[in-house]
């Protein structure tokens, strides 16, 4: 754990804990400038769940981002892990919408796991007692 912590402070990921209930859940923001891509199969390997955030206003790095979702994917240790797409600042009026965003992004393709995908505003909380519940629910450990 120590060495996982000073690996944060040196690239700058960040963990947070959100409790709900009886399950605790840990998030780690991994960043997704390409400097920091090669880290996130080790990071996704035993998770219960891989979130990956799209930034719906960004249309130009929408095809960049289904590329290296899809590379991610394709790693044997991240088999069948569920994944839960969240399409970030829908407060914008330029945001695709959440069919553009399924299939800009290519999920109807992917068969081996289950795939959930919201539409959220970070900035406004906008649906983010949905995911946290969706993330409750998918939690393997109840603790």
């Amino acid at each position: 754990m120590i060495f996982i912590t000073n690996l944060i402070l040196q690239v700058g990921f960040n963990m947070r804990k959100v409790t709900k209930g009886n399950v605790t859940i840990k998030l780690w923001d991994l960043g997704g400038q390409p400097r920091f891509r090669s880290m996130w199969e080790r990071y996704c390997r035993a998770v219960s769940v891989i979130v990956y955030v799209v930034d719906l206003a960004d249309h130009e790095n929408i095809s960049v981002s289904q590329r290296e979702l899809h590379d991610l994917l394709s790693k044997p240790a991240l088999s069948g892990i569920p994944l839960l797409v969240l399409g970030n600042k829908i407060d914008k009026a330029e945001a695709i919408s959440k069919n553009g965003l399924s299939h800009q992004m290519d999920l109807k393709s992917i068969t081996d796991r289950e795939v959930c995908c919201f539409m959220i505003s970070c900035k406004n909380s906008t649906n983010i007692d949905q995911v946290i519940n969706w993330l409750v629910k998918h939690s393997k450990s109840k603790r």
